[in-house]
């Protein structure tokens, strides 16, 4: 359990650092924000507190989201109500918070009295954004048994499609649960990237039978698959055989902003559905267990910083837990107790699962 109220704050604790107000979520350079970093005495000399550093409207979506998997529901589909509910409701909260745009545009066509089609959004050419991946992590908290990979892949799927119906969008929301489960089974990291080659057909499967959009999913999904299977060779993670991945010598804030400006599709990392679990994950190979590295890597890089670190955090709770946190930033962390609740909650709800 302790493991799962890790992950629930630790992705909260990331969000906070990547998104600092606004001020380095903002920022296109990692260098200017390691330095600002250095200038306020580092991490250990942080204390996050929820007026200085709130949560971003990623954060509260993964907890919203967190919120529905938790309730006593008899079916999916009754799942799904209740989360349209949750979204339609929390748009209120995330005012001030730079939501994202289509997480908004998305929620206003949510029918929360719509019994058969409440979930059911148009097709969204702009829905590729991380948002879909920044609230999944907690599907694969609660299906993370290796004999619930159906359920995980719908309901990942459903969810990432309600505010991001786009294949680039909801395959992020696909990755991150995984993931997730993944980190809960023990999988070694280094096989994830290739493991989630070999569930995405599976996702292609249930989205055909359920004979949504079939024509607008078929003309963009090959790109997410493209873009992994570029990284894993960047990586030289590819095959089976290969377990040990390559980076280069030189690895500073400079060069990690250009690599990820590479693997992005508008030059701002870890804005899209792709690259924001990318970041997340490449920045888990390279840490391990140093915390430091890690929120060097997935927090403290030029772009969309809470989207990436969000995700790292939440993963590397499920990994490592807090031993090696800084009590500074997570003791009064913006909604802390509500987020260990949750993480109790889908601890129990997954063990009590039939």
């Amino acid at each position: 359990m302790e493991k799962f109220q890790a992950a629930m704050v630790l992705g909260g604790v990331g969000d906070a650092l990547g998104y600092r107000k606004g001020r380095w979520e903002s920022c296109i350079s990692g260098t200017q924000i390691q330095k600002e970093l250095a200038d306020l005495g580092g991490l250990g000399a942080l204390k996050l507190d929820a007026d200085n550093w709130p949560l971003s409207d990623g954060a509260l979506m993964h907890m919203t989201t967190a919120e529905a998997l938790v309730t006593d529901y008899w079916c999916l589909e009754d799942l799904y109500r209740e989360l349209v509910r949750l979204y339609v409701e929390v748009m209120v909260c995330l005012q001030g918070r730079a939501p994202d745009p289509s997480t908004v545009e998305a929620c206003v066509n949510l029918k929360p009295n719509n019994f058969l089609l409440a979930w059911h959004t148009p097709f969204n050419e702009k829905g590729s954004g991380h948002g879909a991946a920044t609230k999944a992590m907690c599907v694969g908290m609660r299906y993370w048994q290796p004999e619930r990979l159906d359920n995980l892949v719908e309901v990942s799927i459903e969810t990432g499609r309600m505010t991001h119906n786009h294949p680039i969008g909801f395959l992020g929301s696909l990755c991150t649960a995984l993931f997730a489960s993944y980190a809960i089974q023990g999988k070694p990291v280094v096989n994830w990237g290739r493991d989630l080659m070999t569930v995405i057909p599976k996702a292609e499967e249930y989205c055909k039978k359920t004979i949504r959009h079939t024509a607008e999913y078929q003309e963009t999904w090959f790109y997410f698959e493209a873009k992994w299977q570029f990284y894993l060779e960047e990586r030289g993670i590819e095959e089976c055989e290969k377990n040990k991945p390559v980076f280069p010598d030189h690895y500073d804030a400079e060069e990690t902003d250009k690599v990820y400006k590479r693997w992005s599709s508008e030059g701002c990392p870890g804005r899209r559905g792709h690259d924001a679990p990318m970041i997340a994950y490449d920045a888990l190979l390279a840490a391990g267990s140093n915390w430091e590295e890690l929120c060097k890597r997935a927090m403290l890089h030029g772009g969309e910083g809470s989207a990436t670190g969000l995700i790292a955090g939440c993963l590397y709770g499920l990994l490592y837990g807090l031993n090696q946190v800084p009590a500074g930033l997570y003791q009064d962390l913006d909604k802390r107790e509500k987020l260990e609740d949750l993480g109790a909650k889908l601890f129990r709800a997954a063990a009590a699962e039939k």
